[in-house]
């Protein structure tokens, strides 16, 4: 038998503890050779992070990174200075990664890195970038901009320990977020630095610093990076080292960078940038242009235009989400068209573009070489035009001290294809879009008139009319600010015209000046006024109220007499002084009215003679009750409130036995109207027997005039016809016909249509008592008349 040795399967491998590993990259880092790095794996990064890098290909460093991680890592405070597209989130990231792991971070630590950017898009890049490299490492972070959800973020915050951010959404949380914590804090980086400490977000940024502990690792990273001894001292660099890679190149753009500009006119911009977008259909473009509304503008007009490509827009006023949105859509696609605004120009990693138009000249030269550089980005090429007016031609000049190469070249007329009668067309039909129109033409007008470089952007210089009709509108829009700027520059060098001839008039010659302007004064009614002759007058006005030593003793004494206003000339100064209304605002009639005290919904009565009517119901009536609503006096006296309502409990009473008393009189009223209108029936259904016998109206007034009985010797006697008979048979059914008369009676008042049957003699009584009546009434009447005549 022939012993077999055993052979292991595999080895155990030691376990090496985590602070020995972190000890161990720490001892490398004062190593660290940037000459000789050329990758990733050269630097003593951790596993973690190396194998982040690795799935994302991020093999090979660039020239920042090869020279800013090193440094970043032994604890420096940094200045960042690179060419766009080379590199600069890598260079910051890495970092913050290492040295938070290194320090062995943890959630429950709260916040240890501060990441602030200028614009949403830029900190929605970074995170994703930090989500891809650093997948494996126990960090959280967090993306703070405007326009998320701020209830999400504030539950949250105190788990985050990487927090990417926007300066005002910062500030926010730190202003109302009590789990915001940043005492532990040790990176702040600024990403885009000198566009963060600018005058736009100056205030902003000096209460975020005030608010962060001074011990801390400060790194900043820009393209056209600050140098400004002013914002170094508020951020309390502690001897920062500056890192510019790119300073003593030829060129401060990439150079894989074409950069051309060509000179148009104002009004052919739109049939140059339609017939761009027409022959580059094959290719991925950006748009800037130097306000929203005109982004705006050109993207709706353009999509109902229909180039034949894909077409986007992002601009400032966008929902956050959209905006997001947009910007990954852009980035999938291979060929599309975005118009943007400078929200857009800086940091934005926008792969494969081919093409950058600046249809509006930039601010300044930092603002072109943030649009330029959207393109050619870590070693692939570009192409930049920018499309100036004659009268921007002047920054090119700047451009070309700063190191950018830059070409002039021109349009071929043959291939411009302008969509002016389209666009006239579209406004026409849709209003809308008409209105979209005007405020695209007011935004540019006024974007040239706040630029600070007035040497380039000169507003006067540019034909309105024309830009308005090439953006189709028929009439140009009414430019206000542009007239109220105007004016208010006009009287302001007058005001300073007649301040500097005054002070130049002696006081010693005010009686002088005062013969000058009686002579002066008779010729101004025949001869028009010119420009230099109002001055003079106004001139003359003013000495004539300087006054000398003699005036005193006889101050009212007539200077000119028989003045005729004619002669007196009217100034424009004094035109407007009287035309010029002060504008109430809403804030001050709202004072004038607390100052008046007026009780708004209160509604006062008064009696004839012209005291206030109390309405018991809505006031207290009681005494005690008034003296103790006018104390000013903290909580409720009890006792004293008991006995104002026993008090006020009588009022209450009394003026609800007032109540029921006018009930009853209102009901009696009622039965008595009634009455009334039921007897004014009986009378109006009263019918004449003469109408009955003949019908014959005017012998029944000759009758009722004359006073006499009628003669009926002409009728038959009834007891000759019917018999005396008839007289026993009434008297044995009076009983029943009295019955029948009494209902009769009692049915005319319930039945107003039935009528009644009266005497003769009735009838003429009625009569007579009218008369009598309306002879008083009369009487009455004309002797209230000639009273009141002789009043």
């Amino acid at each position: 038998m022939t012993n077999k040795k055993k052979v292991k399967a595999y080895t155990k491998r030691k376990h090496i503890p985590e602070s020995k590993i972190i000890e161990e990259l720490r001892s490398k880092y004062d190593t660290i050779n940037f000459t000789k790095t050329t990758k990733f794996s050269d630097l003593p990064l951790s596993r973690i992070t190396l194998k982040g890098l690795v799935e994302n290909n991020y093999i090979d460093m660039t020239d920042i990174q090869r020279q800013s991680i090193g440094l970043a890592l032994q604890g420096n405070d940094i200045l960042g200075a690179a060419k766009t597209g080379s590199g600069k989130t890598l260079a910051f990231l890495i970092p913050v990664l290492e040295i938070l792991y290194c320090k062995q971070w943890t959630r429950l630590d709260g916040v240890g890195a501060l990441i602030i950017t200028p614009t949403r898009e830029l900190a929605y890049q970074i995170y994703e970038t930090l989500r891809k490299v650093g997948r494996y490492h126990d960090v959280s972070a967090g993306l703070i901009i405007g326009g998320k959800d701020l209830k999400f973020e504030r539950k949250r915050m105190d788990q985050c320990n990487v927090v990417i951010c926007t300066p005002g959404r910062l500030l926010q949380h730190m202003d109302e977020n009590p789990l915001f914590d940043c005492v532990n804090m040790q990176i702040l980086v600024l990403d885009e630095a000198d566009r963060c400490l600018d005058m736009g977000f100056e205030k902003t940024m000096n209460c975020i610093i005030a608010n962060l502990p001074p011990k801390r690792q400060t790194l900043l990273f820009s393209a056209t990076q600050t140098k400004s001894v002013k914002d170094l001292a508020r951020l309390s660099l502690k001897d920062p080292l500056y890192v510019s890679v790119h300073e003593y190149s030829t060129h401060t753009t990439p150079e894989n960078l074409q950069q051309n500009y060509i000179v148009c006119s104002l009004e052919d911009k739109m049939a140059m940038l339609w017939s761009f977008i027409r022959n580059h259909l094959k290719q991925k473009i950006i748009v800037f242009f130097s306000s929203c509304k005109q982004v705006k503008y050109i993207y709706e007009v353009f999509c109902r235009l229909r180039p034949g490509v894909s077409l986007l827009a992002l601009y400032g006023t966008l929902h956050q989400m959209k905006r997001m949105s947009i910007y990954e859509s852009f980035c999938k696609k291979q060929y599309a068209v975005l118009f943007a605004t400078d929200i857009a120009a800086r940091g934005l990693d926008f792969p494969a573009v081919n093409w950058v138009l600046q249809m509006d000249c930039p601010e300044d030269v930092n603002a072109y070489i943030h649009r330029a550089g959207r393109t050619a980005r870590f070693q692939s090429g570009g192409e930049s035009l920018l499309v100036l007016l004659p009268s921007e031609e002047g920054i090119i000049e700047k451009l070309k001290q700063c190191k950018i190469p830059i070409n002039m070249i021109r349009i071929n007329p043959s291939k411009l294809q302008s969509p002016h009668r389209k666009l006239e067309a579209l406004l026409a039909q849709n209003i809308a879009l008409k209105e979209t129109a005007q405020r695209a033409f007011i935004a540019y007008i006024k974007s040239v008139f706040l630029m600070k470089d007035k040497e380039i952007f000169n507003v006067h210089a540019l034909d309105t009319d024309a830009y308005a009709k090439s953006l189709g509108l028929a009439i140009p829009p009414r430019i206000r600010f542009l007239q109220r700027m105007q004016k208010k520059m006009s009287a302001d060098n007058n005001i300073k015209i007649e301040d500097e001839e005054t002070n130049k008039i002696p006081t010693n010659l005010a009686d002088d000046s005062e013969q000058e302007d009686d002579e002066g004064s008779s010729d101004t009614s025949d001869i028009p006024n010119t420009t230099n002759e109002k001055k003079q007058n106004d001139k003359k006005d003013l000495s004539s109220l300087q006054l000398d030593d003699s005036d005193d003793d006889d101050i009212l004494t007539i200077k000119r007499e028989n003045i005729d206003l004619v002669d007196i000339p009217i100034t424009e100064k004094d035109d407007k002084i009287a035309n010029k209304k002060k504008v109430i605002t809403k804030a001050a009639l709202a004072k004038k009215i607390l100052r008046k005290k007026i009780i708004p919904n209160k509604k006062i009565t008064f009696d004839d003679e012209g005291q206030e009517l109390i309405d018991s119901t809505k006031s207290k009536m009681s005494t005690l009750a008034r003296q103790y609503e006018n104390e000013v006096d903290s909580g409720i006296n009890i006792e004293i409130a008991k006995q104002i309502m026993r008090e006020e409990d009588q009022f209450d009473k009394k003026r609800f036995r007032e109540k029921i008393r006018e009930k009853h009189r209102e009901e009696k009223r009622k039965l008595k109207a009634k009455k009334k209108k039921a007897n004014d029936e009986e009378e109006k259904d009263v019918s004449l027997p003469n109408e009955e016998v003949d019908g014959n109206e005017e012998d029944d007034v000759s009758e009722d005039e004359s006073g006499e009985d009628p003669d009926i010797s002409w009728l038959p006697d009834p007891d000759k016809i019917y018999g005396k008979q008839r007289n026993t048979g009434e008297k044995a059914s009076s009983a029943n016909e009295s019955e029948e008369n009494e209902s009769e009676k009692e049915s005319v008042v319930h039945r107003p249509s039935k009528r009644k049957l009266v005497t003769q003699e009735e009838y003429k009584k009625t009569k007579k008592r009218q008369k009598v009546s309306n002879i008083t009434d009369l009487q009455a009447d004309e002797e209230l008349a000639l009273q009141l005549l002789r009043n």
